[in-house]
């Protein structure tokens, strides 16, 4: 049927198209000694060359160092290594530490910015930060309060400053950056408190702001053409995003764009997936809300939206949209295709042709998902490309004030930002998932300026009638759309995976083990207990010939939010408290970066 080809964005396109992207991290992200991007390249694989620590010895790793980063509460994304220097980011208040790999891990420099603390309670589900980026010899941080910063990574001296957003109106960040040729781009978070959301340039060298596209407004706003921005390979028309809001709604939409960002250098285009509308209760808002719930291409030049996707139409679970986009070139039906894949918070797993926007494959990655039967791909049918929603879980149907259980997934999806890994060994994608469902009353709320905007009642809790715990770590083949093999965790699998050409799949848990499985079976193969969950991805780099695994560990994030916020009401954390209660007695809260190799 099919096979993998070529890794897309990998190596392989350095010296065929440098002049499409930026020429520094593409040579640096062709080393796989080195990681200058979150998602290890610009395709999103988290896939790592080195080979050294294998499927037959990774059994022996032990730890070679530890590294405190003083701060406590959620810890997400990893490390970057660039040449002989790591830098390590911390959760609000972003500390950012530069360490000589070369003097066993001295404290090179540290950058700690000034935040004003009330932008704390604005963070809607913990105060965590996916990390940073490198480029063109600067590091790249974009802080809570949507300052984004450029530091000399020599002696982080700050180049440039730019603030993106107003956390008095609900404005924050804890995202990662896209350095792409001479612009960064950068999201925003915000949808709980009906921010208007975007993603936005800034010139790399200056900080300057080179242009905005929002998810929802006009189409000035959402740099969109009516007649040339496709969906489903028709044109979206003439005010695609102000026909589907009553009034004025589309201002308070949400759509926020507070996950990963992936780069095709060959069609030059970018691609990340847009947030819940605002607010969570459905009957507020008639109409599919678009472009929330969105997989977007844009070009990364002028902004301007080459096609769009709508995943959750009228979404009325919270099924945010923003998880990342994973770019491979593979065979459908024989033919080369270049592909995206994308594992929806909805669960279903999606493929669709990333140069055109066509829709492949529609699957769900948790056979428990039950808010819609399918996602109709019949292209004669009116409903071409929609969920089949299921009435008793629809929150719209059910109506305000009116408690819809066992609602599958919860609204923290099937999976979260947890980055999933692809191998191109196998041809799979390795997936940290959620196994959870929810409970869910919506309720009208008014608008408030800086205000929660969110409308609705939640509990979570294990998916039903299932092996018991929150969570599977999984391998897809994303053609077929098909689960390969499935590992069972007790708790939800928040951390980002990490697929290496050693045969070894990494990931952590909730309670802190860092796993090591064969990316062939899922056989366990190595697991190790740290000092606090891991919520963060797992990353690999070579130092004098030698390879390194580190992995930040520091409970939180939204599964973790009532170790990390000290919550005790159940409902609390968006009904993630209760959920994962029994968290408490596994693990605590901490702040380390863990750093393993094999015995010499």
């Amino acid at each position: 049927m099919r096979a993998v080809h070529l890794l897309a964005l990998g190596a392989g396109l350095v010296a065929s198209a440098p002049a499409f992207a930026n020429d520094d991290v593409l040579k640096r992200s062709a080393d796989p000694a080195q990681q200058v991007l979150q998602t290890v390249d610009y395709a999103n694989t988290r896939y790592s060359k080195l080979d050294q620590i294998n499927a037959g010895n990774v059994k022996q790793l032990q730890v070679a160092w530890t590294f405190s980063t003083g701060v406590l509460r959620g810890h997400e994304g990893s490390p970057l290594v660039v040449g002989n220097m790591m830098y390590v980011h911390t959760p609000f208040p972003n500390i950012v530490y530069a360490l000589d790999l070369d003097k066993d891990g001295v404290i090179v420099w540290k950058y700690e910015p000034k935040q004003d603390p009330s932008v704390i309670p604005v963070m809607c589900c913990d105060t965590v930060n996916r990390g940073l980026a490198y480029a063109d010899g600067a590091i790249i941080l974009h802080q809570a309060d949507t300052t984004v910063v450029s530091l000399d990574a020599k002696s982080g001296k700050v180049n440039w400053s730019v603030v993106n957003g107003d956390p008095k109106k609900g404005e924050t960040n804890t995202a990662t950056v896209l350095p792409v040729k001479d612009k960064i781009i950068v999201g925003i978070s915000g949808g709980e408190f009906g921010v208007q959301c975007h993603v936005t340039a800034y010139d790399a060298k200056s900080g300057k702001k080179v242009w905005r596209g929002y998810s929802v407004g006009t189409d000035e706003q959402m740099i969109m053409d009516g007649e040339k921005t496709t969906s489903l390979g028709k044109p979206v028309g003439k005010d695609s995003s102000l026909k589907t809001w009553e009034g004025d709604q589309w201002k308070t939409g949400g759509g926020c764009t507070w996950g990963w960002f992936s780069y095709d250098p060959k069609l030059d285009l970018m691609y990340y997936g847009s947030g819940n509308p605002s607010t969570w209760n459905p009957k507020q808002r008639p109409g599919d809300n678009k472009w929330s719930m969105t997989i977007w291409a844009r070009n990364p030049d002028t902004g301007a939206t080459k096609w769009v996707y709508q995943m959750t139409p009228h979404d009325e679970w919270d099924y945010d949209g923003i998880n990342e986009m994973i770019l491979t070139d593979q065979k459908v039906d024989g033919k080369d295709r270049p592909l995206l894949t994308h594992f929806d918070r909805n669960g279903f797993g999606y493929t669709l042709d990333r140069a055109t926007g066509e829709l492949l494959v529609a699957e769900k990655f948790d056979p428990v998902v039950n808010w819609a039967s399918k996602v109709d791909m019949d292209k004669g049918s009116k409903t071409y490309g929609r969920p089949l929603v299921q009435a008793k879980y629809s929150t719209e149907q059910n109506g305000e004030d009116t408690n819809s259980k066992g609602i599958c997934p919860a609204a923290l999806g099937t999976k979260d930002q947890q980055p999933a890994a692809f191998s191109p060994k196998t041809n799979l994608f390795y997936v940290p998932t959620n196994h959870v469902c929810m409970d869910y009353e919506p309720f009208r709320v008014s608008y408030t300026p800086g205000q929660p905007y969110v409308g609705a009642t939640l509990a979570m809790y294990p998916a039903p009638n299932s092996h018991g715990g929150m969570g599977n770590f999984i391998a897809w083949d994303g053609v077929a759309g098909k689960i390969k093999w499935s590992n069972q965790e007790q708790f939800s699998v928040w951390s980002g995976a990490l697929a290496t050409a050693g045969d070894v799949v990494f990931y952590g848990t909730l309670e802190g083990y860092l796993k090591a499985v064969d990316s062939k079976t899922g056989k366990e193969l190595y697991k190790f207990k740290t000092p606090s969950g891991i919520i963060g991805n797992v990353m690999t780099y070579q130092h004098k010939g030698k390879q390194f695994v580190g992995i930040l560990s520091g409970v939180g994030g939204w599964a973790g939010i009532g170790l990390a916020a000290g919550l005790t009401d159940p409902n609390a954390g968006l009904g993630a408290v209760g959920g994962y209660a029994a968290l408490s007695n596994y693990t605590n809260l901490g702040g380390q970066l863990t750093v393993f190799a094999l015995p010499n």
